[in-house]
């Protein structure tokens, strides 16, 4: 638990159909103590699964006009948060931070799991792939059946040449190797947008950065300072994000009528 006693909230991102509530179920299982409540919230967007009889605490959360509705359950000590995975990953990890920080909460861990097959069929989600691990903790490789060796190797070499800190592990049969590690409420991303302290750039009037180090120069007394943006949330004049990714909703199989 954390040393403050707020509950610790995981995200799971990931596209539907990646398995996330089975990992679930063995994470919850195996990570946790006896002694920890812990509570699913998944995005009402995503059909039922099998899976959610064995998650205990389940509820779900809604996407309305660009913000997370849902309410963290009282007296849990482990969220798990998973995000509806036919939408932008992007949109709902810019505001998750702040919903957590509303709900009294404390981000723990930011959990990707990987649909291999999704991922071979279609080299274009790469992109959308990069943005998932970029936010990622820990990525969890699964739906590996029938997925050459050469592309596990290809999309995890991709990320090492990079230098993303993130762990890489496999899911055999919904479970992984170490539950408990994978649980481990330690900063392993690329994003500094959930940090507790934010690194902060300086700008001058005429918008050009100012290294903190550096002298002011004479005249030069208007200095902002806004907390440094990721480049994933970075926008255009117009609205559009300067780091587009395709829509996963393209590549999924269409939803079943009726679903809710």
């Amino acid at each position: 638990m954390a040393s403050t006693d707020k509950p610790l909230v995981y995200l799971m991102l990931g596209a539907t159909g990646s398995g996330r509530r089975e990992v679930l179920v063995d994470l919850i299982a195996g990570g946790l103590d006896d002694t920890d409540m812990p509570a699913v919230m998944i995005a009402d967007a995503e059909d039922p699964d099998p899976a959610d009889a064995r998650l205990g605490n389940v509820s779900r959360w809604s996407w309305q006009d660009g913000a997370i509705v849902g309410t963290i359950p009282p007296g849990v000590t482990h969220v798990f948060f998973v995000t509806d995975g036919r939408r932008n990953p992007v949109d709902q990890a810019e505001v998750f931070k702040a919903w957590v920080e509303a709900q009294q909460g404390e981000v723990a861990r930011i959990i990707c799991v990987v649909n291999s097959q999704l991922a071979e069929k279609h080299p274009p989600l790469l992109a959308w792939y990069d943005a998932c691990v970029h936010f990622a903790d820990v990525v969890l490789l699964n739906r590996r059946e029938g997925v050459e060796n050469k592309w596990m190797t290809g999309f995890q070499t991709h990320f090492k040449k990079l230098f993303y800190p993130c762990l890489f592990e496999f899911v055999k049969e919904g479970r992984v190797k170490n539950p408990a590690l994978i649980l481990v409420p330690e900063a392993r991303r690329m994003t500094h947008a959930f940090d507790l302290e934010q690194d902060w750039v300086f700008t001058n009037a005429q918008g050009a950065t100012i290294d903190e180090q550096d002298e002011v120069e004479d005249g030069e007394d208007e200095v902002e300072a806004a907390p440094e943006e990721d480049p994933y949330f970075a926008r255009r004049m117009g609205g559009r994000r300067i780091k587009e990714i395709p829509d996963i909703a393209k590549f999924l199989p269409p939803r079943a009528p009726g679903s809710s």
